[in-house]
């Protein structure tokens, strides 16, 4: 495929996967507590009556758009944008409120209620993955009955304020790279001390850093539900959108009346079964792409699949030393190879770009990689980042478990091990990078416990999916009851995006029926 569909392929997979930028200053448009689980009298409170009873004034979603490409699809699209607003801490609803951006595409025929999404990321902005739904084939059917809503997650996107924790500058040397998730990178000792008061300094403050975690954008949910005029919730949540749809039926199942997760994360697990699990996807997937690769004989990889890993290993540990050059004034390094090639196994469509570009770092050169690299992180055309991956640093932060730097090295050694492709055969010393966060975690692991008197709820997971493997989705739909839909592929999610009428069939009969999943029923990309 040409080098532009190949980028746009990855836009679109990363915006609904983990994960879509000049970001908004804290307050440019607007002003800017935790629920435990099966609290669900905590939103009928006299304290909370005005953001439950509060009308969103919609209009265009021109001041909405925080990255160039989001300033197009909200041009070609029929969505109208406004501002949602939330208390910042729910344990305290008079003092300090801050923004929700939403946007939503109104139903084209008889209007039954709202559908509301969320793409994943964590906090992959929801206003653009509501305009891009409308684009989808998908969409034709569910779009006539219900208004599909998206939301920026608290801290990210056109919300405010939004998390700003480094400079572009700081982001183009990788000083924040994906190792929350991935590992691979050393943070010295005070290093996510400092990270965590930049965070704060640039952010508004450390109260707002403190509560952007899952639990304070299920309330969020809750207030939106009820402001769009929807006694119950109808959700489609991606990725991490699943968790946000799994704890928001645990802490309000009576408030649910659909809800569809795509690509699941097992609530059961800690962060490190949960991110060795994850490693292993990574790894099927790039094994899937090398296997196809060594058909031909001129795959940088090699022909033979099995020695596929160590042979990446082999074009990228030079970068080390001596990053690839570019047709600008930046470089390579092995850390922006290593993230292009993980983004961009996410979907098929972006593996002979993946091979392309693997072609040019073997004759020096780093363009097509570094392009997966910037599409990734958001970078725009004038260098500057959108709020994206500093926003999901923040979110991850709030969620997960605490490690010592033992604990963090054995981790990551595991990780490794699972995906040797990503090994660079280096001594590892790793640190938990969340060690300086200001707040304590705001989830307990397993999150999920009696969800209760839940309605028929409805997983869907793809076999080969590289981000959330197969099990996790399997022991999601356990916890919660749910339908499972398998789906035959390798792939970040299918359901909408995938563009697939057997996955979208049977979610939009679902959603619009509530009509249960047909025995037998495997879909296949």
């Amino acid at each position: 495929m040409s080098r532009s569909s190949a980028v746009t392929s990855a836009v679109i997979v990363l915006t609904v996967a983990l994960a879509t930028g000049c970001s908004s200053p804290p307050g440019a448009r607007g002003a800017a507590g935790s629920v435990e689980s099966g609290s669900t009298d905590a939103a009928d409170t006299s304290e909370l009556e005005e953001f439950y009873e509060q009308e969103l004034a919609f209009g265009p979603c021109t001041d909405y758009a925080t990255t160039e490409a989001d300033a197009k699809l909200f041009g070609e699209t029929p969505v109208e944008c406004a501002d949602l607003t939330v208390p910042l801490d729910y344990d305290d609803p008079a003092g300090r409120s801050i923004e929700v951006a939403v946007a939503r595409a109104e139903a084209t025929g008889e209007r039954t209620g709202s559908l509301v999404v969320n793409p994943g990321g964590p906090a992959s902005p929801g206003t653009s993955f509501a305009a891009t739904i409308t684009k989808l084939p998908g969409y034709a059917r569910i779009g006539k009955n219900f208004d599909i809503v998206g939301f920026d997650m608290r801290g990210t996107g056109a919300s405010q304020p939004t998390v700003d924790c480094l400079s572009d500058e700081e982001r183009d040397d990788a000083a924040l790279v994906a190792t929350w998730f991935f590992g691979g990178e050393t943070w010295e000792e005070g290093e996510p001390a400092r990270v965590a008061e930049q965070c704060a300094e640039g952010s508004g403050g450390a109260d707002v850093i403190s509560h952007l975690g899952t639990r304070d954008t299920v309330q969020d949910m809750d207030v939106l539900r009820a402001v769009l005029g929807d006694d119950q919730l109808n959700f489609l949540g991606a990725s991490y959108g699943t968790r946000l749809g799994a704890v928001y039926a645990d802490t309000f199942p009576e408030r649910v009346r659909s809800m569809v997760l795509d690509g699941g994360i097992d609530p059961s697990l800690g962060i490190e079964e949960r991110l060795v699990q994850q490693f292993a996807g990574f790894q099927s997937a790039f094994d899937a792409m090398a296997e196809a690769c060594a058909e031909a004989e001129t795959c940088p990889l090699g022909t033979d699949p099995a020695q596929a890993s160590s042979r990446f290993q082999d074009l990228v540990r030079p970068l080390i030393a001596s990053p690839a050059a570019t047709a600008g004034d930046r470089t390579l390094s092995y850390r922006d190879a290593v993230e292009a090639m993980l983004f961009g196994l996410y979907s098929p469509e972006n593996w002979e770009f993946l091979i392309d570009g693997l072609t040019e770092v073997e004759k020096g050169r780093g363009d097509s990689l570094l392009a997966v690299r910037d599409v990734a992180h958001q970078r725009q055309s004038d260098g500057s980042y959108s709020p994206f991956l500093e926003a999901a640093f923040a979110t991850h932060c709030n969620d997960k478990e605490r490690q010592s730097a033992q604990e963090e090295t054995a981790m990551r050694a595991r990780m490794l091990e699972a995906a040797p492709f990503m090994d660079d055969g280096r001594d590892l010393t790793a640190r938990d990078s969340c060690e300086g966060w200001p707040a304590e975690p705001s989830l307990d692991y397993p999150y999920l416990d009696d969800v209760g008197d839940l309605p028929r709820t409805l997983v869907v997971s793809v076999t080969g999916d590289p981000s959330a493997p197969y099990e996790g989705s399997t022991a999601l739909a356990e916890a919660l009851g749910a339908d499972h839909l398998t789906v035959e592929g390798v792939q970040h999610g299918a359901v909408y995006v995938a563009g697939n009428t057997c996955v979208d069939d049977a979610v939009n009969d679902y959603l619009l029926d509530l009509t249960p999943l047909p025995d037998g029923l495997d879909c296949t990309l």
